[in-house]
């Protein structure tokens, strides 16, 4: 159900959550997990009167605080992996596209199954745009599944590639610059206490030496990072990633690493403060965000530089205090490949288009709506389409922008087809959790990380 009034959600909240001052408390909490919370997640997302959304995405958050699950931030743990108090796990940062409130259970019930630890939901910048996922909306749906699944404990939400456009930087960087800015701003202001600068993509290769080819990469970078540590709740000291290698591109070195954290640090220094840096550091070790087709949609296999992803995570960690390094671009790999990363000491792994094919390639998802997806991105992207390409190629490197358009529709397919995929991923999710070693580490979490309840105002429609 979508509450379209305000009145009639607080009339039926009233039975469920009761208001106590600036706070609530849970009345029922078997009805809050039945079917409130379903009713609750689809009015803060889908709600035609802001009002009454802004009502379901504060009852939602404040509902999440009062039965102890709480945004935090992944920062004591990668510190105590950067003095190598913990190690033997890579982190799984999972990046939900669609049917997110569905996904985001697949998630926790994997994670309660196999009492896995730190779990990181993210979003990046380009996906906020095209699955129409603001920030605060995509708290709300993990924030929701939560409830809905009975996980409790803090929850990471991180920014993913907030990441400079380099053809709008050399056109107007200070424009560019502070639509980041502004991002960082919505997206802690949502509980996101994770944030993964990506600055790589100004990184100048024609220029000499190393260090002034990423002068602009660790420059705004340390700006971006002030900005956060001038944001961050009182408490909390939010996790930030910075990055040397553009996904997609050359593989990084040594060297590279050497010269971004020494330019960075400086940097850092230059307003007399001492500011804490970033905890981990994103390398390019071969591979591309969602794979490379081939020309019948398959995805070319990928050969993954292992020996550069475990000499830059050893530095990172004996030289510079980091978790290690992070991989992108790797939810398409073979499955074989999955246990190497926790071997070769990757702190954080980040996987996003494999589950989107779980979604859009599994037998249950309706063929006349994949149908109207693809013929809508034919006709709305087809500038897109490179004359090389074939149309199976153009597909599948276009489809993730189809969930924006048909978020509508994929959130209310029929219970039964969103329970057959969301068990497919839940079985991938599994799979993934114990290749990176990541079940029972449930205990890492209580031992190093103190839930903070950050102060979230009233909205005016319950004042």
């Amino acid at each position: 159900m979508i509450y379209r009034d305000k009145n009639e959600l607080q009339n039926e909240c009233a039975k469920i959550i009761e208001l106590d001052g600036n706070d609530v408390r849970i009345l029922d909490e078997a009805k809050l997990k039945s079917g409130f919370i379903d009713d609750l997640i689809y009015t803060a997302v889908f709600s035609p009167d802001q009002a009454t959304q802004e009502t379901a995405r504060w009852l939602i958050r404040r509902a999440g605080v009062a039965l102890g699950i709480m945004s935090a931030s992944i920062q004591p743990l990668y510190e105590a992996m950067g003095r190598e108090e913990l190690k033997g796990f890579t982190v799984p940062a999972i990046n939900l596209r669609g049917i997110t409130y569905d996904a985001a259970q697949a998630v926790f019930r994997a994670a309660i199954k196999g009492q896995v630890g730190p779990i990181i939901f993210e979003i990046a910048r380009s996906e906020i745009d095209y699955t129409m996922q603001r920030p605060v909306e995509y708290t709300c749906a993990v924030t929701a599944a939560a409830i809905k699944t009975g996980y409790r404990g803090p929850v990471f939400l991180q920014g993913d590639h907030f990441q400079i456009n380099a053809k709008k930087f050399a056109a107007d960087a200070a424009k560019e610059t502070q639509a980041v800015k502004n991002l960082i701003w919505e997206a802690i202001e949502a509980g996101f206490y994770n944030i993964d600068i990506d600055t790589s993509t100004l990184v100048d290769l024609t220029k000499t030496g190393v260090k002034e080819q990423q002068k602009t990469n660790y420059s705004l970078a340390a700006e971006l990072t002030t900005m956060i540590r001038d944001l961050e709740p009182e408490g909390i000291t939010v996790s930030v990633g910075g990055e040397i290698g553009e996904v997609g591109g050359k593989n990084s070195t040594v060297e590279e690493l050497q010269a971004f954290m020494e330019g960075y640090l400086e940097e850092l220094k230059k307003g007399g403060e001492s500011l804490k840096g970033i905890s981990k550091i994103s390398v390019q070790t071969g591979t591309t965000h969602g794979g490379v087709p081939l020309a019948d949609g398959s995805v070319a296999k990928v050969k993954i530089d292992f020996a550069v992803l475990e000499k830059l995570s050893s530095l990172a960690r004996s030289r510079y205090g980091l978790a290690g390094a992070v991989q992108h671009g790797a939810s398409t790999l073979p499955d074989e490949a999955f246990d190497r990363f926790p071997a070769m000491g990757t702190a954080e792994i980040h996987l996003a288009t494999g589950f989107q094919n779980i979604i859009f390639d599994s037998y249950d998802f309706p063929k006349n709506l994949k149908e109207r997806i693809y013929e809508h991105l034919k006709t709305d992207f087809k500038a897109e389409w490179k004359e090389k390409d074939t149309e199976e190629q153009f597909i599948y490197k276009t489809r993730k922008k189809g969930f924006g358009p048909f978020k509508l529709e994929m959130w209310h397919l029929p219970t039964e087809i969103r329970e057959k995929v969301g068990a497919e991923l839940e079985k991938q999710f599994s799979f993934l959790f114990e290749k990176l070693k990541m079940n029972s580490t449930r205990e890492i979490i209580e031992k190093y990380i103190q839930q903070i309840d950050v102060h979230l105002e009233l909205p005016a429609s319950l004042k």
